[in-house]
């Protein structure tokens, strides 16, 4: 928020009818905020009512004096400020909910059940804009505003069937949200939704036009798939439940060919839908499935896992493994939606979520500094994370801070390069070694642990041919280890890791092809066919 402005937690729009003061007196009272109508405040100015007002002066001073009133309360109230079913059409109101946002601020949508907020429309009485046919009136308002509604809020929660109180604490769950809008060439526009109870937004995500949705998840992560299907059903879809092996061994051409076999059996077509509940692994898998089946049908990821939050289930890279090694046979296709719910990560053990920071630390390392600075402040919080007191902790907004600048990182390079042609290799920093050191481990490492080691390889190597100095690459390793990572491994020989460096994606032909920093973090260059000696001298250094 900018310096000496107050802005409100949150701005609520909606139709007539559709309970923006009753449920953001709610919000307000569960948040222990302080609440304000624009209607109320209009009223309390020109001392008299709305419709009397409207009357003598007519609607065109009405806006005059409504915009007025919003633009002020945008700039001195901090608390939930909820406006009245036309406002959002004058377009100086627009501009003023614009640069609210802009500045950080959440613009909510409250979507109700035309039904409901036609009832409660006509209940209330006094409202202008009902005078005469009020249903038909009513339903003529909604086709004119709906679309700018949409337009116009960062935040769109659905309130069907819904009491006020459930109303108030999705709300509440939303405004609390970070969401990372991903777009670019060739890639279906698409957000990352982060936070707590993210997965409320399931139905949101997959539409009207799904039928049924196929969900993908492992035995460990069972309490978050429950919450799936439950919010699925809800939704109205016919959920179909597919169980696949934990980590690595769920991502093989057995398992994908059992999944095939089983979408074939229940009659899935295009209109049906995947969703993929797990760690990465379940989330590469469910998007290569979405990907191969009918040659691309739907699908959303809810990663639970912090690995999978910052890399796997975002990007559109979809793949499982084979003997030749890791994620050779995928595709890039673009999930309808991820929803990253932080409430899935105080199940973790610590050991899991350590390791999702080592793909963290990578992105500070390639773009974002500021990461790195965070990673160093709050070191000794994150390697004792403990997910029986995370929720609601001070570390909670940290790793929601972490994985939003993660996530951005990736979208960045995505954006400019979906099929990983150029720019987007830059986000493989660590991975040409982390890679060979899981194939050779047999997937007992974890993925975030060897790409930490990878760091460390990269920097030493690209320290050997002079683009980085010692202290840089003393910073790596000090960095990491402060964390909780590994920075060596002894494993294998030096002849095993470098023929399958050679079968790494980035390789070229025969040339081995790395991604290193130049100079400083943030500034990355592609490596290719590096004297052999220094090569093998960079994996020398990381063993021990």
């Amino acid at each position: 928020m900018r310096r000496g402005i107050i802005r409100p937690k949150a701005v609520i729009i909606g139709m007539m009818g559709a309970g923006k003061t009753r449920v953001g007196k709610e919000v307000a009272h569960l948040m222990h905020l302080s609440f304000a109508d624009a209607d109320i405040e209009i009223e309390r100015e020109v001392g008299m009512k709305i419709p009397a007002y409207f009357e003598r002066y007519g609607e065109p001073a009405f806006r005059e004096v409504e915009a007025d009133l919003i633009a002020d309360y945008l700039e001195d109230f901090d608390g939930i400020f909820s406006l009245g079913g036309g406002a959002p059409m004058t377009p100086s109101t627009q501009d003023a909910l614009a640069d609210y946002i802009a500045d950080g601020g959440r613009v909510v949508y409250l979507d109700a059940d035309p039904h409901e907020a036609m009832e409660r429309a006509n209940r209330g009485g006094g409202r202008p804009m009902l005078n005469g046919d009020a249903n038909a009136r009513w339903r003529k308002l909604y086709k004119q505003r709906d679309p700018v509604f949409r337009e116009v809020a960062n935040v769109h929660v659905r309130t069907r069937r819904q009491t006020p109180q459930m109303a108030a604490r999705k709300v509440m769950d939303m405004i609390g949200e970070r969401t990372v809008h991903v777009t670019g060439s060739g890639i279906e526009p698409y957000d990352v939704v982060i936070g707590e109870g993210a997965m409320n937004h399931l139905a949101d995500v997959l539409g009207d036009k799904v039928a049924k949705v196929a969900l993908i998840h492992t035995q460990p992560v069972q309490r978050h798939s429950d919450r799936a299907r439950t919010l699925l059903r809800q939704g109205g879809y016919d959920v179909v439940d597919i169980v696949v092996p934990d980590a690595e061994a769920g991502k093989t051409v057995d398992v994908a060919n059992g999944v095939w076999t089983r979408l074939g059996d229940e009659g899935f077509t295009r209109s049906d839908a995947i969703v993929g509940v797990g760690g990465g692994a379940a989330t590469d898998l469910a998007g290569f499935i979405a990907a191969t089946w009918m040659r691309g049908i739907r699908y959303v990821n809810c990663p639970t896992s912090l690995l999978a939050m910052v890399d796997a289930s975002t990007g559109g890279k979809t793949g499982i493994n084979t003997e030749a090694g890791k994620n050779l046979v995928g595709s890039f296709y673009t999930p309808a939606g991820v929803l990253a719910d932080t409430k899935t990560l105080a199940s973790l053990p610590n050991d899991i979520f350590i390791e999702g920071l080592g793909e963290v630390a990578k992105s500070g390392f390639i773009e974002d500094t500021e990461i790195l600075r965070i990673l160093e402040e709050h070191a000794d919080e994150l390697r004792a994370f403990d997910g029986a007191t995370f929720l609601g902790s001070g570390l909670e907004d940290v790793v929601g801070e972490l994985i939003e600048r993660t996530v951005t990182v990736k979208v960045h390079h995505v954006s400019a390069d979906l099929k990983e042609k150029g720019k987007r290799e830059f986000l493989n920093y660590g991975h040409t070694l982390g890679h060979a050191i899981e194939k050779l481990e047999h997937f007992r490492w974890r993925h975030g642990n060897a790409v930490a080691v990878g760091c460390v390889y990269a920097a030493e190597l690209a320290h050997r041919l002079g683009y980085i100095d010692q202290e840089l690459v003393d910073y790596h390793r000090a960095l990491l280890s402060s964390l909780g990572l590994p920075i060596s491994w002894n494993g294998g020989s030096f002849d095993d890791v470098l023929a399958l460096m050679h079968k790494d994606k980035k390789a070229r032909g025969n040339k081995l092809r790395f991604v290193v920093l130049d100079g400083t973090p943030g500034h990355m260059i592609h490596l290719e066919d590096p004297p052999a000696d220094a090569v093998r001298e960079a994996f020398r250094r990381i063993q021990h």
